[in-house]
């Protein structure tokens, strides 16, 4: 019997959310778990000269407005393997929409990314929302969301940071969505 990772509780026994890292860290390819499958595919590759620069992910049991777990990004100096599940804080949420699957032309949807910090990462802890990290590292992981997507007719835009507690009540609406 296998498991459906996308069906994990959303949350941990100490509160932290869980992330299912997908594409670790480095990865040149952006994989997805498929449920139907119980096992991790090819989304796609990457452009060219594209690596994640961290470990990339869902949250469990989460439904978002395009119909997919909610995306994270695991901010850390170490990588995982597809299928780890870390469990996490959040550090913010970058607002992004796009166009929307199956949609009439012009109409968009929201494909916000969480990013996010796991519970055991000690060099990281005082890392507390997303505006301890640089201004220009924000662009770049801005930058990178945008580039990953250039290819694959989404036309995504940047709308903004928030910060932990936007993220955290994102997280808690969208868990009651996904089940």
């Amino acid at each position: 019997m296998t498991t459906d990772l996308s069906r994990l509780p959303t949350r941990g026994p100490q509160g932290a959310f869980h992330v299912v890292v997908e594409s670790p860290r480095g990865s040149t390819v952006k994989l997805k778990y498929d449920t139907a499958l119980s096992a991790f595919s090819l989304s796609r590759p990457l452009t060219r000269g594209l690596r994640y620069p961290f470990d990339w992910g869902f949250i469990p049991s989460t439904l978002g407005p395009d119909g997919d777990p909610l995306d994270a990004m695991v901010l850390w100096d170490d990588s995982t393997w597809p299928g780890v599940v870390l469990p996490c804080r959040a550090l913010g949420v970058l607002l992004v929409d796009q166009k929307k699957k199956d949609g009439k032309p012009g109409e968009r949807e929201r494909n916000d990314r969480i990013l996010a910090i796991p519970t055991q990462a000690p060099r990281a802890e005082q890392l507390r929302t997303y505006q301890d990290i640089s201004n220009r590292e924000r662009d770049e992981l801005a930058h990178f969301f945008l580039t990953v997507v250039h290819f694959a007719d989404k036309d995504a835009r940047v709308l903004g940071w928030e910060g932990p507690e936007a993220a955290e009540q994102m997280i808690r609406s969208y868990a009651a969505k996904g089940g």
